[in-house]
């Protein structure tokens, strides 16, 4: 069976994932042990190494209602439980987005959020964090059918008055009537705004997760799906059904949300044409059917423009089937291997490298600064090494020119810690105001002022005005921390230099502060803001909810863009000048050295060839220190240009 192959990678990339945590902790204690850690590197490698822990594969299957996205993932991953564990017959589809995973900790769980906190102030991220406030059902993972009945809560819906329907988000007056719907007094909605379910499948374990969101309604009313969740998976696997192709509905998907979510990339991207079984036509023959098969691909990617290579056609329902009864003709006739090719091969591999990009990026700089002040240090050792061997130290006028020329490198040192201090201290200035540019009171004074002039507002015209005005205010924001980040980096980029040019440093590359991971996220919600403020539903809805809606969604999702830039900018600037103080640091330890060996020389304690062995003994820790660290960056598995 060919899902044994995306076992076997998702296996080895386990394994990868953990060689480089344990090499990353060998780094870690490598600085400790030759005295370059303070409290910043080591707070930057823990995160890094928290990250790595808690990395996860996550894969979204994104499709309208009835497209079979639910029997795929059945297919794809837990055949082998030998019943369809996930609901997905006919008629009875998942109702509220639900994640898979594994949660060492909690065990094995359904967790379920009622569908009426919608009507609160409060996102689900934040929901995420408080259990109490989520339904939970426990699941026997020996048991199967225990697991596959719990699950069925999943479809649970209920009747609510209408206009409850309508403010929670589930009710299109348009929609009901052209299915003959007229004026309602009860309208059937989902019990649960989403599930959480956590159970030791293999996979699972492994670091898979899987994120199962239902139809345009749920992506249209939860705004963080669109815009922090389905951003931050690894891959999204589109679901359409082989014999409608891209319907209205299914375009709408594409547009409004999957590409708003890639930003436009096509990498981690897939569509898959389910229920290719409806084609079959033993009267029309096997060329006919993969003729259809064939033109509907084409239709679609030209449609979607997406590359032909990218699209799968399977009949999700015969490859459970298939592996159910371990018919090996059924499978290759669900023509399902090709996506779980896909999924084992270009999938993990896109992961190790965003991994392996992420790690470069957090702690590149670091190791880039080990590696310079390791082959300095041992260069100037070697270099005085070389040069006492030179000297005749029996002349007492060449001994004390060299005691001489050793104490002005002292005085000069002197001076340059002044001007590191004078640096220092002009930094530390710029670096509160870029601190200070992304400060909770002034992003609170914004939002709270806004939400203060909407609730005023006696028209909805006036209240789509401030909600303008609110994301124009963001926007200034924006621009003002860029700025101000833009100057900072000149400011560092100059002071690195100015220590290059003026005292000889080693030019280590400074590690810059980069804002442009929050602006492309705060621009997704302008985006989604300004298609929010336009749209009729938020004229016809009460103002009230108008506003709880948009602080819960679009405004919780900016205001926690900008708390971690806040974060990571303050975090930046307790080591933006570290490589700095690191070779001030050696600078010295090189001149002490210098002096103590001439000292030493020119008062006749021991012998000149005694204080030479004395000083190639010496070079032995740091051949050591560089050794070990050669071999931890190797062990990495990081391309060399990528730190240096």
């Amino acid at each position: 069976m060919r899902n044994l192959e995306f076992k076997d990678k998702m296996y080895e990339y386990s394994l990868w994932r953990a060689k480089l945590i344990q090499s990353i902790e060998m780094y870690h204690q490598w600085r400790h042990r030759y005295g370059m850690h303070d409290a910043h590197t080591t707070n930057t490698i823990l995160n890094t190494l928290a990250t790595l822990n808690s990395d996860r594969i996550t894969l979204a299957f994104v499709a309208e209602f009835s497209r079979g996205k639910t029997e795929l993932i059945n297919a794809l991953f837990f055949a082998e439980s030998g019943v369809r564990l996930l609901p997905s017959s006919p008629g009875r589809t998942t109702m509220s987005p639900t994640e898979l995973f594994y949660d060492e900790e909690g065990g094995s769980y359904i967790r379920l959020l009622n569908i009426e906190s919608r009507l609160e102030d409060i996102s689900l991220a934040e929901l995420k964090q408080t259990p109490e406030r989520w339904i939970q059902i426990d699941l026997d993972p020996s048991s199967p059918s225990q697991m596959q009945k719990a699950f069925k809560e999943l479809i649970a819906t209920k009747l609510v008055n209408r206009e409850i329907a309508d403010k929670l988000g589930l009710w299109n007056e348009r929609e009901a009537a052209s299915q003959g719907i007229v004026n309602p007094e009860k309208v059937e909605v989902p019990c649960w705004r989403h599930a959480l379910i956590s159970f030791p499948h293999p996979l699972l374990k492994e670091g898979l997760s899987i994120l199962d969101t239902p139809g345009l309604n749920a992506l249209g009313t939860e705004p963080e799906l669109t815009l922090n969740m389905l951003p931050n998976v690894q891959a999204i696997i589109f679901v359409l059904a082989a014999d409608a192709g891209v319907t209205k509905s299914d375009m709408e998907i594409w547009l409004t949300h999957i590409n708003r979510a890639r930003s436009g990339k096509r990498q981690g991207l897939a569509v898959v044409l389910n229920k290719i079984d409806t084609m079959w036509d033993d009267l029309a023959g096997e060329n006919e059917y993969n003729n259809s098969i064939k033109s509907q691909i084409k239709v679609s990617s030209a449609t979607l423009k997406i590359d032909e290579n990218s699209i799968f056609p399977v009949s999700a329902k015969q490859a459970l089937l298939a592996k159910v009864k371990g018919d090996n003709t059924l499978l290759e006739r669900s023509r399902v291997a090709a996506l779980e090719s896909y999924l084992a091969t270009d999938i993990l591999q896109q992961k190790r490298n965003i991994l392996t990009e992420t790690v470069v990026r957090d702690i590149g700089f670091l190791i880039n600064e080990s590696i310079n002040l390791t082959n300095t240090s041992l260069a100037n050792a070697s270099s005085q090494l070389e040069e006492f061997k030179k000297v005749d130290f029996r002349n007492q006028d060449i001994t004390g020119k060299l005691m001489a020329e050793t104490r002005d490198k002292q005085n000069l040192y002197m001076a340059n810690i002044e001007n590191f201090q004078a640096s220092r201290r002009v930094f530390m200035i710029q670096a509160k105001m870029l601190i200070d540019s992304f400060a909770s009171d002034r992003v609170d004074a914004i939002f709270n002022g806004a939400k203060y002039e909407m609730s005023k507002s006696l028209t909805t015209y006036g209240m789509k005005q401030n909600i303008r005005k609110l994301f124009d205010d963001l926007r200034d924001l924006l621009q003002d921390s860029i700025d101000v980040t833009n100057e900072t980096r000149r400011l560092v980029q100059a002071i690195h230099k100015k220590f290059k040019d003026e005292y000889g440093f080693k030019e280590i590359e400074p590690k810059l502060f980069s804002i442009k991971q929050y602006q492309i996220e705060l621009e997704q919600v302008f985006e989604e803001g300004e298609a929010f403020r336009t749209s009729a539903k938020v004229t016809m809805t009460e103002q009230s909810i108008v506003i709880n809606k948009l602080y819960s969604t679009l405004v919780n999702i900016a205001r926690e863009i900008l708390r971690q830039a806040h974060e990571d900018a303050t975090t930046w600037s307790k080591g933006a000048l570290t490589p700095l103080v690191y070779q001030i640091k050696e600078h010295k330890k090189q001149i002490e050295n210098r002096l103590q060996m001439l000292r030493k020389i020119n008062e006749a304690k021991g012998s000149v060839a005694e204080n030479i062995a004395n000083l190639e003994a010496e070079l032995e820790p740091l051949i050591r220190q560089r050794d070990e660290l050669s071999m931890m960056i190797k062990s990495m598995q990081l391309d060399a240009n990528a730190v240096k």
